[in-house]
């Protein structure tokens, strides 16, 4: 038998050394190899979720000329909670006041701020009472996680939310949340909003690369969510000026398009509108041979709230002037009527009066409304008596009726009563000063010696003149009342 060869001999245990290195050099290229293709197939993978994303955003386009806001954050928000693998979701915008309000929810996502425990009750209605809490909820910049996102603009990773003392957690054991994400959506420099992915307790939790992800299908969507935005504004500023122009044509049918002719009195009036749609009113109702009932009112609503309102109440008014010749009464008894109908924000001053044409005898009673201006024949000075009254819809009937009285004023030839809206004294310059009541008085007495027609049309230009090109945010109204 041969004997090994001593030089082969001594190399035995160095192969053995370079063997096992290389075995080992070899599985960590392996590893590495596997980690890189690992990478990769998460690159690919956020990639083609990113691309699906773009696809998925733009069918919407694609499906209509304008985008609602509403499909696009919940097809966002489905794409995002699907490709994370997450259990539900919630994406939060930014409004005009730098709120954060909740316009889009996916599956039962647990509230992010402290509730009370009996905020919420456990049963087949919770879902409903939650989806209402979190779209109701307005959150300030900087309160509560999402608030805080939104403020710094940086992604939140909340691998254990069990223990992370910044997420609120309920008794209900079906919202606990166990890990989180909140991501801020940019446009430009901008956070617009928040998204948020939560799994519950029981639920895997989110990766790294889950974070990842998620930024970049938020960085994907917040352009789209923007210009829907800027679209959804536009359509609601649409929307107010279709609103505003069905409200001025209402208001425009309620003023009289001319006023009755009377052998002892003269009447005139005007509406200057102003840019925003007020409810400024005036009529003359006859009541019969002897008696008009006249009326100057204005109500606190703007919009279509406030003509519609002004209709109600022009109704009223002309069914109950045929049986009523006390204004007093006739304040309250609209008071019991319109009190129902009207808004907790809104009510109307006024002021109504009855003149019998052949006595001449006035009287008026206020709802909160300016005193009429009587300027009696020979004289310089304006009697401005202010009866006890409160507007429209304030308080109840009994309280109104103890309140409101009616006065009454013989009236003579030459003499002239002036009713105006506060829209006339509170007209403003451009220094922003008012008109007032001081210059209207002036007016009134330099144009005594014309007709009511003429007298409304200098005031009109006198107060005009004063404003300038300012815009004016109230209307102006007036109506005149001369005796021959």
């Amino acid at each position: 038998m041969n004997s090994p060869d001593p030089q082969l001999a001594g190399l035995g245990l160095p192969l053995f050394l370079i063997t096992l290195l290389l075995l080992g050099w070899i599985a960590t290229l392996r590893k590495r190899q596997q980690n890189l293709t690992k990478q990769h197939n998460t690159l690919l993978q956020e990639k083609e979720a990113a691309l699906g994303f773009v696809q998925n955003i733009g069918s919407v386009f694609a499906d209509a000329e304008t985008v609602e806001m509403s499909q696009l954050l919940e097809r966002v928000l489905h794409y995002a909670v699907r490709t994370c693998k997450a259990g539900s979701g919630a994406i939060y915008l930014l409004d005009a006041d730098t709120n954060l309000t909740a316009r889009a929810l996916s599956g039962v996502i647990p509230p992010l701020f402290k509730i009370n425990d009996d905020t919420l009750q456990a049963g087949p209605d919770t879902t409903q009472q939650l989806h209402t809490l979190l779209t109701e909820k307005k959150l300030a910049l900087g309160e509560t996680l999402i608030g805080e996102v939104a403020r710094v603009g940086n992604a939140i990773h909340i691998e254990d939310a069990e223990l992370d003392k910044r997420v609120p957690q309920t008794n209900i054991v079906f919202l606990r949340i166990r890990t989180l994400l909140l991501v801020p959506m940019r446009f430009g420099n901008d956070v617009i909003g928040v998204m948020i992915l939560a799994n519950r307790t029981g639920n895997s939790r989110f990766a790294d690369s889950d974070l990842n992800l998620a930024q970049a299908l938020a960085a994907q969507a917040s352009v789209p969510i923007h210009y829907a935005g800027l679209q959804e504004a536009l359509e609601q500023k649409r929307q107010l000026d279709r609103d505003m122009q069905i409200a001025r044509q209402i208001q425009h049918s309620l003023l009289p398009q001319s006023l009755p002719w009377l052998p002892n009195v003269e009447l005139s009036g005007f509406n200057h509108p102003a840019l925003d749609i007020g409810g400024d009113y005036y009529d003359v109702i006859e009541i019969d041979p002897q008696h008009i009932g006249l009326v100057i009112a204005d109500v606190s609503g703007k919009g279509i709230g406030g003509a519609l309102m002004m209709a109600v109440c022009r109704s009223v008014l002309q069914a109950n002037a045929q049986n009523e010749y006390d204004p007093a009464s006739m304040l309250t008894s609209l008071n019991q009527t319109l009190s129902l109908n009207l808004a907790d924000d809104m009510f109307i001053s006024m002021l109504y009066m009855v003149l019998n044409t052949e006595t001449r005898l006035l009287s008026y009673a206020r709802a909160g409304h300016e005193a009429p201006l009587i300027l009696h024949s020979g004289s310089d000075q304006i009697d401005r008596t202010e009866t006890p009254g409160i507007a429209i819809g304030l308080v109840d009937n009994p309280t109104f009726s103890t309140i409101t009285e009616t006065r009454n004023v013989q009236l003579q030839s030459g003499d002239l009563i002036v009713t105006y809206t506060d829209g006339i004294t509170e007209a403003m310059n451009a220094e922003a000063e008012e008109w007032g009541l001081e210059q209207l008085t002036r007016s009134i007495i330099q144009h005594r010696n014309e007709n009511a027609s003429d007298l409304l049309d200098n005031i009109e230009s006198d107060v005009l003149t004063f404003v300038g090109n300012t815009p004016q945010y109230d209307d102006m109204t007036m109506l005149a009342i001369q005796i021959r």
